[in-house]
């Protein structure tokens, strides 16, 4: 299955630890993952970043994985109403 994986980024001191760890686990589980913090973005306006990782939602993702402590994240709010807009299947993890 094509996950994207989801979470809170800014603000969260270990937030790449945290998406490496959620996606060797989905890998493990023979998913295909999209692991937005692996893009190395930082750098990017965030209009940009929102057009590449909705891209990849919207064209590939079969389901979107949240990341325990998402609940306050406005990205997280965004991509998961993108994804129950879409249908896709939703995992917490």
């Amino acid at each position: 299955m094509k996950v994207y994986l989801s979470g809170g980024i800014t603000g969260v001191a270990n937030y790449f630890e945290k998406f490496a760890e959620a996606a060797d686990v989905l890998r493990q589980q023979g998913h295909s993952v999209f692991n937005p913090a692996a893009a190395n973005l930082e750098a990017w306006p965030l209009r940009e970043i929102f057009a590449y990782e909705l891209t990849w939602l919207c064209k590939e993702a079969e389901t979107i994985a949240l990341i325990p402590g998402w609940e306050t994240s406005k990205g997280v709010a965004a991509e998961l109403a993108t994804a129950k807009a879409l249908g896709l299947e939703i995992i917490h993890l």
